[in-house]
């Protein structure tokens, strides 16, 4: 489709209808092929074979409700205890990595309370760690690799 600042990924796609379709690596079906969704497939192969997260903490387009109105969260890392580790929201390339970008996130991570903020476009990536006590955001060059907690 396109290039991203992402590691290669081993994408599959296929045309039905005469629409091209890409396969979701978690919830093992066949989405219709936008932009933003090329980029949410590349950043969940990076998140599996670049990270190392399991398939298994990784959830996709689940909803979360902020102030009454339902949302949907693009990708969810959780730890082995079932608690979000990693919020990322996805955007197509041509969208720009912005404030208001970080504040949509930051929104739905006000109830999902992840340690991880990651907010990309596939070209542009920012990552952070998020300190709820005082309510800072440090600037991250990467997020951690899996690291299973025993």
């Amino acid at each position: 489709m396109f290039d991203l600042n992402l590691p290669k990924a081993d994408i599959k796609m296929v045309y039905k209808n005469s629409k091209p379709y890409i396969l979701d690596l978690v919830r093992k079906k066949w989405l219709l092929l936008t932009p933003e969704e090329y980029v949410r497939q590349n950043f969940i192969w990076y998140l599996i074979h670049h990270l190392r997260y399991p398939v298994s903490l990784i959830s996709v387009e689940r909803g979360v409700k902020v102030n009454r109105l339902l949302n949907r969260s693009d990708i969810v890392v959780y730890n082995q205890h079932s608690l979000p580790q990693i919020l990322i929201e996805c955007k197509a390339p041509q969208v720009k990595i912005t404030q208001d970008t970080l504040e949509q996130a930051s929104k739905y991570n006000t109830k999902l309370k992840a340690e991880f903020l990651c907010v990309t476009n596939g070209l542009e990536h920012a990552f952070y760690r998020i300190n709820f006590e005082n309510s800072q955001y440090e600037r991250l060059k990467n997020l951690p690799t899996y690291l299973p907690i025993s």
